[in-house]
């Protein structure tokens, strides 16, 4: 139960924070209406993060196509200030990430979008680790909601056909194995005695 609560407190949180952030969104860009200036740089991370959790290296790649260095536009200090605010936080997409996707993505998968990210190696694994530990569970439950209604695999064709589909989604061959072992047996239907 501590562990689900400490989660609902977390996504409260980014869910209070992305409030705060849009509220400050909108009163930023209603002063620069009035005006019709074009948006800065910092306008325009703020505009991404209001939209989602972004990571540093994600910021750094949309905004340099618009950096101005007429203008004095330093990008690095932007994204220094905005990380300095805790706007921009790796532990927070990490959970954004892992939130949107893990219910229907294997950790390979969620590692893989990770990565993408530019985190940090280590908080990479740490996601990764928490991840195994529903591994088999997830893989059930989504082996369940494409195949659930169907008897189990008869022929190499049809088994082959579902190992892909739940390799396709990065779920281990190991994993794979197991949930297509145990498919369509009654007695192991909320996946607590896979072995």
């Amino acid at each position: 139960m501590g562990r689900s609560a400490d989660k609902a407190e977390r996504l409260f949180f980014a869910f209070a924070f992305r409030f705060a952030l849009c509220a400050f969104h909108s009163i930023h860009f209603q002063h620069h209406a009035m005006g019709f200036a074009k948006l800065s740089l910092k306008g325009r991370a703020l505009k991404l993060l209001a939209q989602r959790e972004h990571s540093r290296s994600e910021l750094e790649t949309k905004l340099a196509r618009h950096v101005n260095v007429e203008e004095g536009d330093d990008l690095g200090a932007i994204l220094d200030e905005l990380t300095a605010k805790d706007f921009i936080n790796p532990e927070r997409v990490a959970a954004s990430v892992v939130h949107r996707r893990a219910s229907r993505m294997g950790t390979q998968r969620v590692v893989q979008e990770l990565r993408s990210k530019g985190l940090d190696d280590d908080l990479i694994k740490a996601t990764a680790n928490e991840l195994r530990s529903t591994e088999m569970e997830r893989a059930q439950a989504v082996w369940k909601s494409k195949f659930g209604g169907k008897p189990p695999a008869s022929t190499p064709q049809e088994k082959a056909r579902q190992m892909r589909f739940l390799a396709a989604r990065g779920f281990t061959g190991d994993v794979v194995h197991k949930v297509l072992k145990h498919a369509g047996s009654d007695a192991n239907d909320d996946g607590s005695d896979y072995s």
